[in-house]
C-alpha cells in the first residue's frame, strides 16, 4: 500500500507540469492589452507599463514566461497577482469557505443520493423507482442559477429559514448554497446508485445467496450495496474537485467570498497569474480525490489489490 501511495504521488508530478502548462498557455497566449483597465479609464503612463512589463515578462515569450513561474512554483509560490498580493495568501484566505461549501455539497449528494438510488433500485419499476427517475431528470434540466435564484426566494425571503447571503461563510451562512451546489450532484449519484443496485440484483452470487438462506436485506447491503458502490464512489470522488471549481455561479448567486468568485473576478481582469494559480490548487484537489478514491476501492471490494 505504501509503494502504491508513494508511486501516485510521483505520478502527480507530470501532470501537475502539464496542466499548469496548458493553463498557463490559454491564459497568457490570448490576444489583448493586459494594462488596460489598471489606471482608471485614463491610459497608463509609459513608466508604469514598463515596469509592469517587466515585472511580469510580458515581454518574453511564453515559453520562457512559464519558465520563470514554474520555478516560483517548484519553491512553493503561485506568484503575485497585479495589485501586489501574493496568490497563495488569496487562495488560503478563500480555500476554507469554498471547501466548507463543497463539503456540504458532498455530505447531501452521498446521503441523499444513495438513500434515493438505493431507495429506487429496491423498487424498480413500481412509483417509488418512477419517483426518483422523474425528480432526477428534473433537477438536471434545470440550470443552477434557477434553482439557486428559487432557493433564496422560498428559503430564505419567503419562508426565512436560510441566509439569503452569506458574507461571513460560516456553516449555517453556507447551508442553502451548498445545498444547491449539490442538488445536481444528487439527482446524478440517485440515477447512478440506482443503475448499479438493479443490474447487481440480477447478478448470480446474488441469487446464490438467497438460495443459501442470506436474507434480503444483508443480501443487499453487505454484498449488492458494495459493489454497487464502486462507480458512485468514482463519480463522488471527482465530483468533488468539480464542485470546488465549479462553485463560480452558486458563489456569485450567494456574494460568497470563495474561490469561486476569486477564479470569476481574475478572469473578468485578465489576472493571469491568479487564474493559474486557482487552477493549480483545483488539480491538486482532483489529484488527491483521485487518489482517495483508488484506496477506498479496497475497502468496497476486497478482490482490488493495490500491491
Amino acid at each position: 500500500m505504501g509503494t502504491y501511495v508513494i508511486r501516485r504521488l510521483l505520478q502527480m508530478i507530470p501532470v501537475l507540469i502539464g496542466s499548469t502548462f496548458l493553463i498557463f498557455l490559454m491564459v497568457f497566449a490570448l490576444p489583448g492589452d493586459p494594462v488596460a483597465g489598471r489606471c482608471g479609464e485614463r491610459a497608463c503612463p509609459p513608466s508604469y507599463v514598463a515596469k509592469f512589463t517587466q515585472e511580469y515578462h510580458l515581454d518574453q515569450p511564453v515559453l520562457v514566461q512559464y519558465g520563470y513561474y514554474l520555478g516560483r512554483l517548484v519553491r512553493g509560490d503561485l506568484g503575485t497577482n497585479f495589485y501586489g498580493n501574493p496568490v497563495l495568501h488569496e487562495l488560503a484566505v478563500r480555500f476554507p469557505t469554498t471547501l466548507r461549501l463543497a463539503i456540504i455539497a458532498i455530505i447531501f449528494e452521498i446521503v441523499v443520493g444513495i438513500a434515493a438510488g438505493v431507495w429506487a433500485g429496491m423498487r424498480r419499476g413500481r412509483w417509488p423507482d418512477t419517483l426518483v427517475t422523474i425528480g432526477s431528470l428534473m433537477i438536471i434540466s434545470v440550470p443552477i442559477f434557477v434553482i439557486g435564484a428559487l432557493s433564496q426566494l422560498v428559503f430564505g425571503i419567503k419562508l426565512g429559514i436560510f441566509p439569503v447571503t452569506s458574507t461571513s461563510g460560516t456553516w449555517w451562512q453556507l447551508m442553502l448554497p451548498g445545498l444547491v451546489l449539490g442538488s445536481v450532484s444528487v439527482a446524478y449519484v440517485a440515477r447512478l446508485t440506482r443503475t448499479n443496485l438493479v443490474e447487481n440484483l440480477r447478478s448470480d452470487y446474488v441469487r446464490t445467496a438467497k438460495a443459501k438462506g442470506l436474507g434480503r436485506g444483508r443480501a443487499i447491503g453487505v454484498h449488492t450495496l458494495r459493489n454497487s458502490l464502486i462507480p458512485v464512489v468514482t463519480y463522488i470522488g471527482y465530483d468533488f474537485g468539480a464542485l470546488m471549481g465549479g462553485a463560480i455561479v452558486t458563489e456569485r448567486i450567494f456574494n460568497i467570498n470563495g474561490i469561486g468568485s476569486f477564479i470569476f473576478r481574475s478572469i473578468s481582469q485578465r489576472d493571469g497569474v491568479s487564474v493559474v494559480g486557482a487552477v493549480v490548487m483545483l488539480v491538486f484537489v482532483y489529484l488527491l480525490m483521485n487518489l482517495l478514491v483508488d484506496l477506498l476501492y479496497g475497502v468496497l471490494d476486497p478482490r482490488i489489490s493495490h500491491e
